[in-house]
């Protein structure tokens, strides 16, 4: 497989001491990349600032041009959790841009998949509002610009440990787009309940599987076999975007989910497998969470592994110390019963 990557050294530049989502963890990616030799078989694609006519079809101009004015001012915040620098504007134009350009070269026929390893990170970020880290919704301009380009449907998986609610908030009301979600819940940012599905010719086209604490890989999996590929297979998408968070890891700081790399790497097979039988491979992670920088590291070694075509991956870190329990009987059957999934 062609397999690409974004990377851009101004994400290094977007940094508040002491914040999780910090430089560092891209710093960790790229340092396995290299020392396991999978960054020299990749294809970089270096980024571009976003189109702000693009930008603009997602985010309305006043929002961007207070994301801007901030930044310019040297530094401040959008919330408590979301801090911006004097650099953090032209990273976040460049996370937004990587995320197009990877797109638009997998759409082309150039490569076939690839990871944006980018940040700020993007599925918090509301039309109006950024938050949870987020200031521009980097897969949420990626989808706009598939749409733009003819592309009739464009699924999103979102296995981030936190909600998007973002990416759900931006296309709620439209039948282009099926956002699918898995994550802890309730946990921040509060929304992903089940009964979310989208309104209006939307209705239905939000997938929301809220999670208790630690069901771990066996939960995840039965998740993605039973909800997702049904879902997946009836949308008939043209393009599958992953927002790839990887703090529902059980080492992660921020979470409890006790999911491990090797069930990442379960995870990220069934969506190549998806993008392989529907979309003609063309598949397109987006780097969102993940703060325990090991973990991170290897889970996306992992991913780019399986994008490259490896069906067995290593976990170095192994599976969860702790106790992992098992999906609500209820959960699956509920889930089915909400989108008219046939048993």
């Amino acid at each position: 497989m062609r397999t690409g990557y974004v990377f851009h050294e101004t994400y290094l530049l977007h940094e508040e001491v002491g914040h999780p989502e910090s430089p560092a963890r891209l710093r960790a990616i790229l340092g396995l990349l290299e020392e396991t030799g999978v960054l020299g078989d990749l294809e970089l694609i270096e980024p571009s600032p976003i189109d702000r006519e693009l930008l603009e079809q997602v985010h309305p101009p006043d929002y961007i041009d207070l994301v801007r004015q901030i930044s310019e001012s040297g530094r401040g915040r959008l919330d408590p959790d979301t801090y911006l620098n004097r650099a953090s504007w032209d990273a976040a134009l460049l996370a937004a841009g990587g995320a197009v350009q990877l797109t638009q070269a997998i759409l082309g026929g150039r490569l076939d998949n690839g990871f944006a390893l980018v940040r700020p990170p993007g599925h918090h970020a509301e039309r109006s509002r950024g938050m949870g880290f987020c200031l521009f919704n980097n897969v949420a301009v990626a989808a706009q610009a598939a749409l733009d380009a003819g592309l009739g449907r464009v699924l999103i998986v979102d296995f981030d440990v936190h909600h998007g609610n973002g990416t759900q908030h931006i296309f709620y009301d439209t039948p282009r787009v099926l956002y699918f979600s898995t994550h802890q819940y309730p946990f921040y940012p509060g929304t992903g309940a089940a009964e979310e599905i989208g309104a209006g010719d939307g209705e239905g086209y939000t997938v929301n599987v809220p999670l208790r604490a630690g069901v771990g890989d066996a939960g995840y999996l039965k998740v993605f076999r039973e909800v997702l590929v049904p879902v997946a297979r009836r949308f008939e998408p043209r393009l599958l975007l992953v927002s790839a968070g990887f703090d529902a890891h059980w080492a992660d700081p921020l979470a409890g989910m006790q999911l491990s790399v090797d069930g990442v790497g379960r995870l990220a097979r069934i969506l190549r497998d998806l993008a392989d039988e529907l979309c003609g491979s063309r598949l397109v992670f987006a780097l969102e969470g993940g703060y325990k920088q090991d973990v991170l590291a290897h889970a996306v070694l992992t991913c780019f592994r399986i994008l490259q075509g490896a069906d067995e991956i290593d976990d170095p870190l192994g599976p969860s110390p702790r106790h992992v329990g098992a999906l609500p009987p209820n959960l699956i059957p509920r889930l089915k019963e909400i989108h008219q999934l046939d048993e």
